[in-house]
């Protein structure tokens, strides 16, 4: 059963980072999931851009080494791609651009939507169907002053970036006001751990350690 939508964007709220899961076969997504999982991320977001991203989530599920994680789809274009995600067990959906027919799926089994935007426009249409949560992307291209500038235009918006995220510039994105990071092979899975799980585990502790005290030095 699906954990309430509030929950869910406070766990992000609380953890401060979503782990993406990027595999090149299922073996490889369930034990990145597993390694991220145990370095301390425990809100994980499988690509739909795997072919078998819906059988990773179940499998990451059913095997039980990742107990207590809140697991997500990412990349989902349409209302049907995310109805079949959520069946499937997904408790919040993202995507790389807004799209109502996936808002209005989501609102209806009270999943969160965690959509790209591009525009102080774009933030204030997602938030008018309901979406609490927006991502900026491409964060590399939008950058820190585009998630200050969201919150001086709109101060109830609330933006993570996507894209662009790397141990060496979480301060820049949390101290610009970023309600969370999204972190891709760029923060998690840096040149040269591919198949290492140890390191890889390494990695997700070192960047929730990280954005711990960063977090602390800005209170």
């Amino acid at each position: 059963m699906n954990i309430q939508k509030h929950e869910v964007l406070q766990r992000i709220s609380d953890l401060g980072v979503v782990g993406i899961i990027i595999a090149k076969d299922v073996e490889d997504g369930v034990s990145s999931a597993e390694a991220v999982f145990e370095g301390g991320i425990d809100v994980l977001e499988i690509s739909v851009s795997h072919p078998c991203a819906l059988e990773i989530m179940v499998e990451i599920a059913e095997r039980g080494r990742c107990k207590g994680a809140t697991l997500g789809n990412g990349a989902v274009t349409d209302a049907l791609s995310a109805r079949r995600c959520i069946d499937a067990g997904a408790e919040f959906i993202g995507s790389f651009f807004f799209d109502d027919g996936v808002a209005r799926v989501c609102n209806r089994a009270g999943v969160a939507y965690l959509p790209g935007v591009g525009s102080i426009t774009e933030i204030g249409r997602a938030m008018e169907y309901g979406v609490d949560v927006v991502r900026a992307y491409p964060g590399d291209v939008l950058g820190p002053r585009f998630i200050k500038a969201a919150s001086t235009a709109i101060p109830t918006a609330r933006v993570m970036p996507l894209g662009g995220v790397a141990p060496v510039n979480l301060d820049d994105w949390f101290q610009s006001g970023a309600f969370a990071v999204v972190g891709g092979s760029g923060l998690l899975r840096p040149t040269g751990v591919e198949g290492d799980y140890q390191a890889i585990a390494k990695t997700a502790e070192h960047v929730v350690t990280q954005i711990a005290l960063i977090r602390a030095c800005l209170e």
